[in-house]
């Protein structure tokens, strides 16, 4: 597991450190991970957001269009990756 992953689930960091590392999973084009992200219920939302933004930064189309389907995240989540596919 990257450690980008285990700073962005961390409770004790701050905002700033978790959307840089969703921000670097993204560089790094780490899909599964933020996908994982997204799915997380643990998550606050604006970082699940993120991590769905990331996906669509590095061109996860397939992990978006499964996302968009998966019925255990909320449907705004659902919508947005539908969007962002």
């Amino acid at each position: 597991m990257s450690t980008k992953f285990q700073t962005a689930v961390k409770k004790n960091v701050s905002p700033a450190q978790r959307y840089e590392a969703i921000d670097a999973l993204a560089r790094a084009g780490e899909a599964t991970n933020l996908g994982v992200l997204v799915q997380m219920g643990g998550l606050r939302g604006e970082f699940r957001r993120h991590a769905l933004n990331g996906l669509a930064d590095c061109n996860a189309t397939t992990v978006l269009e499964e996302l968009s389907e998966d019925t255990t995240i909320e449907p705004s989540l659902r919508r947005r990756a539908r969007e962002l596919a």
